[in-house]
């Protein structure tokens, strides 16, 4: 059997939390493709034409995160550190991101209460756009479930002898467009809109990177049937890590407990958000937290 390769340290400023990320992942992880413990994540990747696995694990005496990997990862370990300090979200400023809402009435107590917040973001973006499109309008559950369904139909299978618990790789986009999806567990609708999108990101008529600028990259998205703000906010913002990106009809942020037992309406919040530029996506983030602890 390879030996895995040396584990790498990706360093981050503190304050971060680890707690966020294993809750973030606990409500999402997919039977076979991730694998969450008490204090790691594990996953399967594609990542230039190579496949493999990585871990990270959280460290207590330093500010890092240990990364482990396959040895069939070590041609693209650049791509890959990248990727995974995206994820975490280890080159955030905490310190930056504190003073800007510190004079918030709303955001600045949030902010103050849990400094190392940050924002959890996929590990592959088609991968996020799939969860988040599957997600419009049910629970992150019932996302989860169909999603599961959509990875043990389509998903390519794998094998390591140094990580069996990883043992399928996320669709590919070509996988979903083509595939029967009868009995998946979604409207007819929502499933056009899934193959739609899959076959246009398929064909590369629909590029998936931020490189025209976040708000072309919405447009581009709105632009597709069955695919409205909330959906391509939220992609831009969990796919691509986007720090100004603001889903602002999501349900979690108009009925943060910050706002008070009636809520806030979208048409609000959206104006609010505007003293938020260019850090909207913290924002959501400390809001969602607040959602979750009310």
């Amino acid at each position: 059997m390879s030996q895995s390769p040396t584990p790498l340290l990706l360093s981050y400023q503190p304050p971060w939390q680890w707690q966020q990320f294993h809750a973030h992942f606990a409500l999402r992880a997919l039977a076979g493709v991730e694998c969450l413990q008490p204090h790691s994540y594990a996953r399967s990747a594609h990542l230039d034409g190579q496949r493999g696995w990585f871990r990270v694990q959280a460290l207590a005496d330093q500010p890092a995160l240990q990364l482990h990997y396959s040895q069939s990862l070590q041609p693209c370990l650049a791509t890959l550190t990248a990727r995974v300090r995206k994820m975490f979200d280890l080159d955030c400023q905490p310190q930056q991101i504190s003073a800007h809402f510190a004079t918030d009435e709303q955001l600045g107590p949030l902010v103050a209460r849990n400094p190392g917040l940050r924002l959890p973001t996929a590990f592959e973006p088609f991968e996020q756009a799939v969860r988040a499109i599957v997600g419009q309008q049910v629970t992150v559950k019932a996302a989860v479930t169909i999603t599961g369904r959509l990875v043990s139909r389509l998903g390519e299978a794998l094998q390591f002898a140094d990580a069996p618990e990883i043992q399928r790789l996320f669709p590919s986009p070509q996988a979903i467009a083509n595939a029967n999806l009868d009995g998946i567990g979604m409207p007819g609708k929502r499933v056009q809109t899934l193959q739609h999108f899959a076959a246009q990101v398929a064909s590369g008529d629909l590029r998936l990177d931020l490189q025209d600028g976040y708000t072309a990259f919405v447009e581009r998205l709105c632009a597709l049937p069955g695919i409205g703000p909330w959906t391509a906010e939220y992609i831009a913002l969990r796919a691509f890590g986007e720090v100004d990106a603001f889903p602002a009809s999501d349900l979690g942020l108009l009925k943060a407990p910050v706002w008070g037992v009636a809520g806030i309406d979208a048409k609000q919040l959206k104006a609010r958000a505007e003293a938020w530029r260019p850090w909207r996506a913290y924002a959501a983030a400390h809001l969602w937290h607040n959602y979750s602890e009310g």
